[in-house]
């Protein structure tokens, strides 16, 4: 296990290291290329995964049996992105029916979180950023603290405010734009800035707004860090900007693949929609006479319930595909599952870079806040499957 005390700098150095010195393994996508460059370097590998079924690809942390260098590289991204739990602050329990109307795995969330939230001075103002209805500001807010919401959706500020009225709590919810200029008015030294999974440009503008205007403590879990406006990652701290990896906003959506919450129903339908996707991309290689992946856009759910011809026929002619001869329907839709079964397990090679790539993420915001005064902590505020997302930024700072 990596000691807690290993300063971030040099967790961020050797993540560096290990996903610049393997990017030829876990940059390119199974799903758009028919094969990938590194299955001539590591053939028996290569075999192994094309062979494993469907099935196979769900038990993606098995390392037994599968040829090298699967289990060293799932052992070295193990030991590299190993975190501890931060201790349990004792929050009281919340309030009587404090949790009326938010999903049950959202509280657990928002529960876990405000749970984590140790600083060394009292909070006397909790600001919720990217709030929503505000439910994890109202939970955090102890006799003698205030709390300011943000959020940019109306009709959330207006619930939000009438559910803090109903509680009789010391609440303002206002309509705001985070990203816009006049957003920074609303962070000063008396605040105490929180987000859970604010989204990409959201949470960074927030690192930087509230180290400028002087917030003294933050506690921050990052999500979606491909929810950005520019088509390169930008690194945060000086480390990530001396890097040589170039993240591309593909790169950044990986740490976001995997998805612990989804029902069968749900992930019955996401089966059956890239099987579809993959054997209309058989089709399309062959009408085009062209061996390039084409991208194809979101379709409702309804199509799924077409014959596979028929859907074939309605995505060839959105994407201006002229269809001629008589395509073998049958044998392009079972390509199509076989194709899924392939592309699932070629990706558990990407997946095992899943993780490495999300930390050094997170050390990047980690560095960045250090090196504007903070004392910065890393650790788990939950279990893997209520969020994937589970890692939490807290950072304080004297005045």
């Amino acid at each position: 296990m990596t000691p807690p005390s290993i300063p971030h700098s040099d967790r961020f150095q050797a993540l560096d290291q290990f996903l610049t010195e393997h990017q030829h393994l876990w940059k390119p996508r199974p799903f758009t290329a028919l094969r990938l460059d590194w299955e001539a370097e590591h053939p028996a590998l290569s075999a192994h995964l094309r062979q494993c079924s469907l099935n196979d690809a769900e038990a993606e942390r098995v390392t037994q049996g599968v040829p090298a260098p699967f289990p060293q590289l799932a052992q070295q991204a193990q030991q590299l992105c190993t975190l501890d739990a931060l201790p349990d602050a004792g929050l009281p329990a919340a309030a009587h029916r404090l949790d009326v109307g938010v999903p049950g795995r959202k509280w657990q969330q928002i529960e876990a979180f405000t749970r984590r939230l140790a600083f060394n001075a009292p909070t006397r103002h909790w600001l919720d950023w990217c709030s929503g209805k505000g439910h994890l500001g109202r939970r955090l807010l102890q006799p003698g603290q205030h709390l300011t919401c943000l959020e940019y959706d109306a009709e959330l500020v207006t619930a939000g405010q009438a559910l803090s009225n109903h509680h009789h709590l010391p609440a303002h919810h206002i309509h705001q734009d985070v990203m816009a200029a006049d957003s920074a008015g609303h962070l000063n030294s008396d605040k105490t800035v929180v987000a859970l999974h604010a989204c990409g440009d959201l949470h960074v503008r927030l690192l930087h707004l509230a180290s400028e205007q002087g917030c003294r403590q933050m506690a921050v879990a990052p999500c979606c860090y491909n929810r950005i406006q520019a088509q390169q990652y930008q690194g945060l701290s000086t480390a990530a900007q001396a890097s040589s990896l170039h993240l591309s906003l593909d790169d950044l959506g990986l740490p976001l693949s995997e998805t612990v919450t989804a029902g069968a129903r749900v992930r019955r339908q996401r089966d059956t929609s890239m099987a579809r996707r993959l054997g209309f991309d058989l089709l399309q290689r062959q009408q085009r006479q062209c061996d390039d992946y084409l991208p194809t856009p979101s379709l409702p759910v309804a199509w799924l319930d077409k014959p596979f011809e028929a859907y074939c026929r309605g995505l060839a002619e959105l994407k201006h595909v002229p269809l001629s001869g008589t395509p073998d329907w049958a044998a392009l839709e079972a390509a199509g599952w076989q194709r899924l079964a392939e592309v699932r397990n070629l990706e558990r090679v990407r997946n095992l870079f899943r993780r490495p790539l999300e930390l050094w993420l997170v050390l990047d915001r980690a560095l960045f806040l250090e090196e504007q005064g903070y004392a910065v902590r890393l650790g788990l505020f939950c279990d893997y499957p209520l969020t994937p997302r589970n890692i939490l930024i807290l950072a304080e700072r004297d005045r």
